[in-house]
Parts: structure tokens; C-alpha cells; sequence
């Protein structure tokens, strides 16, 4: 499986991702930011700096996820132009329609042949019901990661996003966030650099809104609002 390549913060790659149809506020947000101003001394004082703003979750899964899977690896402004000629092709974005796209079509959008793979796949995988969108409030977070990760293209790092911005879990720690760790590293440690060790041992006094405090670490290196979700 291709490695995502995590260049800087979550934010610069997620806020291009999700569709502004639908928009959602978690609803222990608030607690959650009691919470952490609380228990940690850097949250105490983050948490003030962005007033109201907080996670939104917003377009549907199957897109969410096709279009992390355009955006690998190339640049935002790659990824946008790419998706736009890409969503263009299927009468809706569906898996039904996905698979009934031309390879041909699909790379004259500028899909590599591996990113055609990935999205017939995930295509697939959602046309199937391999992954049981329906129970997915029901599920834990680790029995989601599992049904993703199945899918060609998408590895643990994305999964996670999805389960940050889209179905806006509110304990998930992404260790292999460079954002996420870079951000500790600056918050926490005078810039010098930490092991997933020490991140894990800071993000003990988050629990259970790791979530939440993952998002205002990427607030505090990028002060654009974090939208979306993605890869």
C-alpha cells in the first residue's frame, strides 16, 4: 500500500476534502474544552486563542474518501483541479456510477493508474457493503479502521482523519501525524523533537478528547480553521 506523505499540518491537506452540503458540530465539544483546560497547561491556553470555532464535519462518506485518495501525494492545488475534472465524469458520485466510469476517462482527468485502482476499489468495497457504513456509529474505532484499511489506498493515517472529520470521533490520537507531532514538539517542548513516546505520554492528560486537543494542536501551527476530512 502507498504511504500518504504528511508534509505539514492536517489542516493544509484537509480543508480542500469534504463538500459544503452538510455541516455538523460535535456535541461534546464544549465539555471537551472544559476538560482539557483543565487538565493541561497548554490547553488552557490555546483553547481561548479561537474563540467559537471548533470541528466540522461535512459531505458523505464514499466522496470524502474518493477524494483522499485523489489528493495523495500532490499539492492541494493539484489535488482540487484533478478531483474537479474527476467528479465531473459520473452522472453522481456514487460507487454505482464510480464503476462505470472508463479507465480511459479516468486517467484523461489526471488519475495515476494507481489512484484508478484505488478508487475502483473503494468503489467496490462501498457498492458491496464490505464496509457497513449503516453501523459505523455502533462500531468502535479500531473495528472502523479495520474495515478501511482493507481498501486499497487507504492506511492507518487516513482512517484516522475520516474517523476525526467525518464521523467526528472524539478520542482518536494520530500518531503519525507530522502536524500532530511537530505541533507537541512546539507546545510542549521548545521545539526539540519527541517520539511517539512522548506524545503519547502528553496526550494522557487528553483522554477522552484526544480529538479535540489534536485539533487545536493543528489550530496552533495553522490559525486557518480545520474543515473536512480526508488523507
Amino acid at each position: 500500500m502507498k504511504k500518504i506523505v504528511k508534509s505539514g499540518p492536517a489542516s493544509v491537506e484537509l480543508a480542500e476534502v469534504a463538500e459544503p452540503a452538510v455541516s455538523a458540530v460535535p456535541a461534546y465539544w464544549a465539555e471537551a474544552c472544559k476538560h482539557l483546560v483543565k487538565k493541561d497547561r497548554v490547553m488552557k491556553r490555546l483553547i481561548p486563542r479561537f474563540g467559537d470555532a471548533c470541528l466540522q464535519s461535512r459531505g458523505d462518506a464514499f466522496s470524502t474518501l474518493a477524494r483522499s485518495i485523489v489528493g495523495q501525494q500532490i499539492s492541494v492545488k493539484a489535488a482540487q483541479t484533478v478531483w474537479h475534472r474527476f467528479e465531473a465524469l459520473p452522472r453522481k458520485m456514487t460507487p454505482a456510477h464510480v464503476l462505470k466510469l472508463k479507465v480511459d476517462d479516468m486517467r484523461a482527468a489526471g488519475l495515476s493508474a494507481r489512484k484508478v485502482e484505488y478508487l475502483v476499489d473503494l468503489a467496490i468495497h462501498f457498492d458491496a457493503g464490505t464496509v457497513h457504513v449503516k453501523d459505523w456509529q455502533a462500531m468502535d474505532d479500531e473495528a472502523i479502521i479495520a474495515e478501511l484499511i482493507a481498501i486499497r489506498g487507504i492506511g492507518r493515517w487516513t482512517a484516522e482523519m475520516f474517523l476525526i472529520f467525518y464521523l467526528m470521533r472524539p478520542n482518536v490520537l494520530p500518531l503519525d501525524d507530522v502536524g500532530l507531532i511537530n505541533g507537541i514538539s512546539q507546545n510542549y517542548f521548545s521545539g526539540e523533537s519527541v517520539s511517539r513516546s512522548d506524545a503519547r505520554e502528553v496526550a494522557a492528560a487528553w483522554a477522552p478528547y484526544c480529538s479535540v486537543a489534536t485539533w487545536y494542536i493543528w489550530r496552533s501551527l495553522d490559525p486557518l480553521p480545520v474543515l473536512g476530512t480526508e488523507t
